[in-house]
C-alpha cells in the first residue's frame, strides 16, 4: 500500500522517462486518470489506456519519445496539503511549465483554473 499513489505515479513515469521506456504501467484510480487527462493534452504523454489487470485495473501510459527532460515534482503532499486562490496563481519557468490543480470543478492546469477563477490544491508541477 502506499501512502501517497500520486507520487508514485510521478516518479514511475519520471524513471521510466529518464530509462527511455516506451510505456509503464501504473495502479488505477479516477485521480490518477484524471491527472493522465490534463497531462496528455499538454502534451508531457503521448496516450494511456485503462486495462483490466489480474485482480484490479491498471493503467498502461505511453510515453513520449522526446521528452526525456521532463521535470515533475509533487507539490503538496499527506503531510502538507498546499492550496492557492485564483489570483495566486503564477506561471511556472516564465510559461514553460503548469500546474495541475484539484478544484472544484476538477482536476486541471492552472491556465484553465485562471480563466475559470478557481482556485485549489496544487497537486504537481510539470516543466
Amino acid at each position: 500500500m502506499h501512502t501517497d499513489p500520486i507520487a508514485d505515479l510521478l516518479t514511475r513515469i519520471r524513471n521510466a522517462s529518464r530509462a527511455h521506456h516506451q510505456t509503464v504501467t501504473v495502479p488505477y484510480s479516477t485521480i490518477k486518470e484524471n491527472i493522465l487527462k490534463v497531462m496528455k493534452s499538454k502534451g508531457v504523454i503521448e496516450d494511456f489506456k485503462i486495462e483490466k489487470g489480474e485482480s484490479f485495473k491498471i493503467i498502461e501510459v505511453v510515453l513520449k519519445e522526446d521528452r526525456s527532460d521532463v521535470t515533475l515534482k509533487r507539490v503538496s503532499k499527506p503531510g502538507q496539503r498546499i492550496y492557492v486562490k485564483s489570483d495566486e496563481l503564477k506561471s511556472i519557468k516564465s510559461g514553460l511549465g503548469f500546474r495541475i490543480l484539484s478544484t472544484p470543478k476538477g482536476i486541471m492546469c492552472n491556465y484553465d483554473a485562471k480563466k475559470q477563477k478557481l482556485g485549489g490544491e496544487v497537486i504537481c508541477e510539470i516543466f
